[in-house]
């Protein structure tokens, strides 16, 4: 992935490198004169600065700051004096440490603090602290409130210093209230967070970004990064395996023998053989499975599964009328299910439904499997509709989104 950091704009720049305003002064103190001692050494710290005798310059601040019986508001200007002629010739250490009595200082207006803050965190970010950047950021938004640049330059002060769970923390946040308020994320933000969670081997949170970018920036290299997280991830439910297999086959990803074989045998294992053998099928019409030597065992496997659906078909009835027993609706979702694979969908949807509305172990797994069966039947706009109810930050969620995304793709064309 490419990362493009941003560079620091022309006004933040600025701040680095030409004074603030020396005569930034609240409103309450406008009746504030300098000491006439002081006035005379800083209009010399002045001319010095000007002719970039940054010495002479701080020379003169030195013997102002040293006459007696100052001010409050000498030692203010003196210190805002100070500041310019360190920001001038590059002296960072004493610069931060005027910012500091600056900011302060109650005489520093807000709007004029917010920028003492901002220039502070960018005189570390631009001499590659970026711990102190970070600092310096997270109080500029503590002490004066959100702004949308500074959080970006946050996140990449932690992520050039490799604090990347930090990173990560703000980064999904601004991603979050995007989402939230109904906007779209922009794209290199969301490669910032997926390469976040990639150094923290955060599959979930990994998989469920690329999840975003496949949507909102359909690329084939998203979909190949997701659905490789959808393959490594150990952390995935054993009961979306099936899940799995299903959305890879769908995106042309299914391509060994052992993947369709895998796919069938746990659709047959979780009560579903018909849904086994039309993977099986799949596997023989793409030319994958009953070819060289491991083509007999297929044969028998999908003979196998084909005694196991005949079996479930006829135990349909005898399965439904166990599961209206039950507590939960679990069962019950799975005899739905099964109805739609051997071609009865409106009575199987309709148990399906029931199901949920009974309770289920897991709503967000129950739905992405109503919506897969509503896709089996043909019927995709339901299908789509379904799988935008599956809910939450997880892998079931993520994986009915990969749907959405097929089935309109398909659509479209």
């Amino acid at each position: 992935m490419t990362l493009r950091f941003i560079r620091l704009p022309f006004a933040i720049r600025a701040l680095c490198l030409v004074p603030l305003c020396l005569t930034a002064v609240s409103a309450g103190h406008a009746e504030d004169n300098l000491n006439p001692a002081v006035a005379k050494s800083l209009e010399a710290a002045g001319n010095a600065l000007s002719a970039h005798n940054y010495t002479q310059a701080m020379q003169n601040v030195t013997t102002a700051d040293g006459v007696s019986g100052k001010s409050a508001y000498d030692s203010y200007v003196i210190e805002q004096m100070r500041d310019a002629i360190a920001a001038q010739s590059g002296d960072r250490a004493v610069m931060q440490s005027s910012y500091d009595k600056l900011i302060a200082s109650p005489r520093t207006p807000r709007d004029t603090k917010a920028q003492l803050l901002q220039a502070e965190a960018t005189v570390a970010y631009t001499a590659k602290d970026y711990p102190a950047a970070a600092a310096g950021f997270e109080r500029y938004l503590k002490e004066i409130g959100p702004n949308a640049d500074i959080e970006k330059y946050l996140i990449q002060a932690y992520y050039l210093q490799k604090d990347y769970a930090n990173a990560a923390r703000v980064q999904k946040r601004l991603v979050d209230e995007t989402l939230k308020a109904k906007k779209l994320p922009s794209e290199n933000e969301l490669l910032m967070l997926a390469s976040c969670q990639t150094q923290l081997k955060d599959t979930a949170g990994q998989m469920h970004t690329y999840t975003l970018l496949a949507t909102y920036y359909p690329k084939p290299d998203y979909w190949e990064q997701l659905l490789h997280s959808l393959v490594t991830n150990n952390k995935l439910p054993s009961a979306l395996q099936l899940d799995v297999y299903r959305i890879r086959l769908a995106a042309g990803n299914l391509k060994q023998p052992a993947d369709f074989i895998d796919a069938a045998e746990i659709a047959t294992q979780m009560g579903l053989p018909r849904v086994g053998l039309d993977i099986m099928s799949q596997g023989y019409t793409l030319g994958v499975l009953g070819q060289g030597a491991g083509a007999d065992r297929q044969v028998k496997l999908r003979n196998f599964i084909s005694a196991a659906a005949d079996k479930k078909q006829a135990s349909l009835a005898t399965d439904e009328a166990s599961a209206a027993k039950a507590k939960t609706g679990d069962q019950l979702l799975f005899v739905g299910y099964n109805y739609v694979s051997f071609g009865q969908a409106d009575k199987g949807l309709s148990l399906m439904k029931q199901a949920i509305e009974k309770g289920v172990t897991d709503v967000g797994m129950a739905r992405l499997r109503l919506g897969e069966a509503q896709m089996d039947a043909g019927q995709t706009a339901n299908a789509i509709a379904t799988f935008q109810t599956v809910e939450g930050d997880n892998a079931a969620h993520d994986i009915a989104q990969l749907w959405i995304l097929k089935l309109k793709s398909v659509s479209s064309k």
